[in-house]
């Protein structure tokens, strides 16, 4: 079980802080059944998810962990995805974030940031399915790496940049 306070990962929502773990005051929920009352980091509102709930949940990783990751970001190796079929292709950039594991997302904007610099390389332009889906993956891993950074969520961008250019 999780407890007040942790920060955890919640399906695809993302980043939620755990408010409270209890049976909520609210008459439709019934009085039988534990909840987490999460707060969406990222996002307005707040989230009743019943601790037995098949959802996917997880803790934040680790300070070390992000900057472990961070480390191995020029190591990852890219690769463009063609489809004209944008099922299929949607398809193989969801399959990223079944894993819900940073290691994915990142594998996912790295393959989509070559796939654009191609494309500007022929004259042009990144498809919108590409982009959908690599500013979601982006949007994720982001917020995560803040929270186990301790950083802005608008600052992990130019962490990330000069952590790996700081390698080279």
């Amino acid at each position: 079980m999780y407890e007040t306070g942790d920060f955890i990962i919640y399906g695809n929502e993302g980043v939620c802080k755990v408010e409270a773990v209890g049976i909520p005051d609210i008459p439709i929920m019934g009085k039988k059944r534990l909840y987490y009352t999460l707060l969406p980091q990222y996002q307005d509102g707040k989230i009743f998810a019943p601790v037995d709930t098949k959802t996917f949940m997880r803790h934040v990783i680790t300070k070390e962990k992000a900057e472990e990751l961070i480390e191995e970001i020029p190591t990852v190796k890219a690769e463009i995805y063609e489809n004209n079929n944008m099922r299929f292709l949607s398809e193989h950039y969801q399959s990223f974030f079944e894993s819900h594991k940073c290691s994915d997302l990142l594998k996912l904007v790295r393959d989509v940031y070559l796939k654009e610099s191609d494309a500007r390389e022929r004259g042009k332009k990144l498809g919108q399915v590409d982009e959908k889906y690599m500013r979601r993956a982006e949007e994720l891993l982001h917020g995560e790496l803040s929270v186990a950074l301790g950083i802005p969520k608008e600052e992990v961008k130019d962490y990330i940049t000069k952590s790996v250019e700081g390698k080279n």
